[in-house]
């Protein structure tokens, strides 16, 4: 049977998978660069960008997630229900009091980032905090506050960066390839490796971000039984998923990065997209779950 220290397990193998993953594209699209190219320089460059992009996304994708949503550190003062219902959560769930962070902006919606407990965050929209009543507030910062339990964050955090980047560097190989390949060898080989350069470009973010998004979708579910058994009320969440649902507007500060962070989609719900390249599971789908759970 599965257990909390399970998922934690899998997530950090997730995790591991997905910095390997990174290094095998990067280092794969440098070969191909730099056989067409014939410098092999460019396949050391790509290792030692695909190693460093790793530890930056590691030690650092927090800040650049918090930095993309525009979000700053909320105080005690300022927001004291807030403040006061993370730290009651943090103490139940045995965790350490994360950082808290506020994004200006009115559609209801929130998120966690962090490498590790010690090193968490816990981010609202000020739409969030002024329509929740105070079980909703509970229930949408329990359903965070199982991301940093269940230690998943790390792994959808980390994903920001290596998928940005290799969305960067692929289309940064393309276009030079296209706009500036190596005219002077016309041979065969050259050729060939031209051909699959250009299909390695286009299909490598794809890829990686499909990666993304089915890591994400299946973390929600968890987190949001996991927050349930924390506030011993699934009803709180299941009512703060319909008043999300039923604001439906996009956020104003958008990217897509880190929309697999939130716990809605922040682009916006449309019921149209497969669920194959949804950040999200369906929110009527959560919200069935967690009422079949009382």
């Amino acid at each position: 049977m599965a257990t909390l220290y399970t998922h934690q397990g899998q997530n950090i193998r997730k995790t591991w998978m997905l910095m390997s993953v990174f290094l095998i594209i990067v280092i794969g699209l440098g070969f191909v660069f730099a056989r067409v190219y014939d410098n092999p320089n460019i396949l050391y460059f790509f290792v030692i960008f695909s190693v460093g992009m790793n530890i930056v996304g590691y030690w650092y994708s927090d800040k650049i997630a918090l930095t993309m949503a525009g979000a700053h550190p909320a105080t005690r003062e300022q927001y004291f229900d807030f403040y006061t219902i993370v730290e009651n959560l943090a103490i139940t769930a045995g965790l350490p009091m994360p950082r808290i962070f506020v994004i200006e902006d009115s559609s209801p919606n929130a998120f966690a980032t962090g490498r590790d407990k010690n090193h968490a965050v816990v981010a609202v929209t000020t739409g969030l905090l002024s329509i929740m009543n105070k079980t909703e507030l509970e229930g949408v910062v329990a359903h965070e506050m199982s991301h940093i339990g269940n230690r998943d964050m790390l792994v959808s955090t980390v994903a920001v960066v290596l998928v940005g980047f290799v969305s960067i560097i692929s289309d940064m190989m393309m276009r030079s390839m296209i706009f500036g390949g190596n005219r002077d060898d016309d041979s065969k080989a050259s050729g060939i490796f031209m051909i699959v350069g250009i299909v390695l470009a286009i299909l490598a973010p794809i890829f990686a971000t499909l990666i993304q998004l089915a890591i994400s979708r299946k973390r929600e579910y968890l987190a949001d039984a996991s927050g349930s058994l924390l506030t011993r009320y699934p009803e709180g969440l299941a009512s703060a998923l319909e008043k999300i649902s039923q604001y439906g507007g996009p956020m104003k500060r958008q990217s897509s990065a880190i929309a697999h962070l939130y716990i809605a989609n922040p682009l916006g719900s449309n019921k149209k997209i497969s669920n194959l390249f949804s950040t999200h599971p369906r929110v009527e789908e959560r919200i069935k779950r967690l009422r079949e759970s009382l």
